[in-house]
């Protein structure tokens, strides 16, 4: 029988082990845990296992609240109760920074919290149909297979009261010869909408759910996404989906298929603590790249600086735009598209000097972005969110390279039960 002792947990929710000089990862064991083990995966460098008996349980190990947590892939610390899930968090965070970038910032930050449970507002689900039935949810941990999702307590109530009603109208387009295998859901203040992923859509198969849209609560909406198009109403007059920042009085509409976060309250916290750290005046000239549909953008506007946005999606700048005229901000808000992937030192030239810089890249980072900044058009404060620890760690390193401090950074929980870690980080210049 294997054995081992967890000493600490890495960045995908597994316990570390080192077991004759090799570095083991095992799902499903916690730190301060002994476990017994099986592996999975035997690799050069490390091996993989699966925590077969826990042994001597940790003190913050919990039953998960979800009957699915073995088998679904969503959500991997549900068995850790979850003040402690951020403290792992943190803790992931470090030694991302320490190991892989080798930089530390001055002081760390006090973590963001957020909702535990109920907090998710968008759900993207994986449909399978065979022999009849229907299967909706969530691709299993182990496998492509879709475990079929009963309930899910991450989800809003009004998200999760739906899936059961979702099955079985995917099943009933399924027999009119309309297979669904993509949907997405999404709950905001005004409107719930079902956004359905299609390649067509025969006659008897829009009659159908023409009439199981006029059946739904009033405030549901069914959208259709094609591919190659952005999604569209199945109704006319279909109310927007919108989420807001209280704080700065802002109302964000978006569309099914725009990127936002799943979680608006902590999102807005997020944001509330980025615009603390950036602490944009008016006169300023401020770049918020990867803007989005301006989630930083408009906030830096209604401080009265001036900013520009740049995103590599034309529909998002577009979104931006209406956006910022939606809430009066459009004299100091400018937004356009570019591949930031691509960014070179003639592309930073042709920006201008900006007096701050508020980055906020997928999980890949902004490594070429980051590598063409130089003199004389260092931002004298950068701002970083970031949604993968290991890529900030890397670019932070880089930015220290060329005289930046490392002031601060500190994780937010936008994504509890998983391993998932958003963190917020400020350099400034000299």
């Amino acid at each position: 029988m294997n054995t081992a002792t967890i000493h600490s947990i890495d960045h995908e929710g597994r316990g570390v082990a080192r077991i004759h000089g090799k570095t083991t990862f095992i799902t499903g064991a916690l730190p301060q845990e002994t476990v017994t083990y099986q592996i999975t995966r035997s690799k050069k460098h490390h091996d993989e296992a699966q925590a077969t008996r826990i042994l001597t349980p940790s003190p913050y190990r919990t039953a998960p609240a979800c009957p699915h947590y073995n088998q679904c892939g969503g959500c991997t610390l549900q068995h850790v109760h979850s003040n402690v899930q951020v403290a792992y968090k943190q803790r992931i965070l470090e030694d991302q920074l320490q190991r892989l970038g080798k930089v530390r910032p001055q002081y760390l930050l006090p973590p963001i919290y957020g909702q535990a449970w109920g907090y998710r507002h968008r759900a993207r689900l994986s449909a399978h149909h065979s022999q009849g039935r229907t299967i909706l949810g969530f691709q299993s941990r182990s496998s492509h297979r879709i475990v079929d999702i009963q309930q899910c307590p991450i989800l809003t109530p009004q998200l999760a009261s739906q899936l059961g009603n979702t099955r079985a109208l995917l099943q009933q387009l399924n027999r009119l010869h309309t297979p669904v295998r993509t949907i997405e859901l999404h709950h905001s203040p005004a409107a719930n909408s079902l956004t359905l992923h299609i390649e067509h859509l025969p006659k008897a198969a829009r009659a159908h759910l023409i009439q199981h849209a006029q059946s739904l609560p009033a405030n549901w909406h069914i959208w259709l996404q094609t591919p190659h198009q952005p999604a569209q109403p199945l109704l006319p007059d279909s109310p927007q989906l919108s989420y807001s920042l209280p704080e700065y009085a802002l109302t964000l509409p978006y569309r099914p298929g725009d990127f936002t976060q799943v979680n608006p309250a902590t999102n807005a916290l997020l944001v509330a603590r980025a615009i603390q750290l950036l602490q944009p005046q008016p006169g300023e000239r401020i770049a918020d790249l990867f803007c989005g549909l301006g989630n930083f953008s408009l906030p830096i506007a209604a401080a009265g600086a001036q900013v520009i946005g740049i995103e590599g999606s034309p529909e998002l700048t577009e979104r931006a735009s209406q956006n910022a005229r939606l809430n009066h901000l459009a004299e100091r808000a400018r937004f356009h598209s570019a591949d930031l992937f691509q960014t070179t030192e003639h592309t930073v030239a042709g920006w201008g000097y900006f007096d701050k810089i508020l980055l906020d890249p997928p999980r890949s980072g902004a490594y070429a972005l980051v590598q063409a900044l130089h003199a004389p058009y260092l931002p004298h404060r950068i701002v970083y969110v970031s949604c993968n620890p290991a890529t900030f760690a890397r670019d932070a390193a880089v930015l220290v390279n060329k005289g930046y401090r490392f002031r601060n950074a500190g994780i937010v929980n936008m994504f509890p039960q998983t391993a998932h870690v958003e963190t917020v980080g400020c350099f400034d210049l000299g």
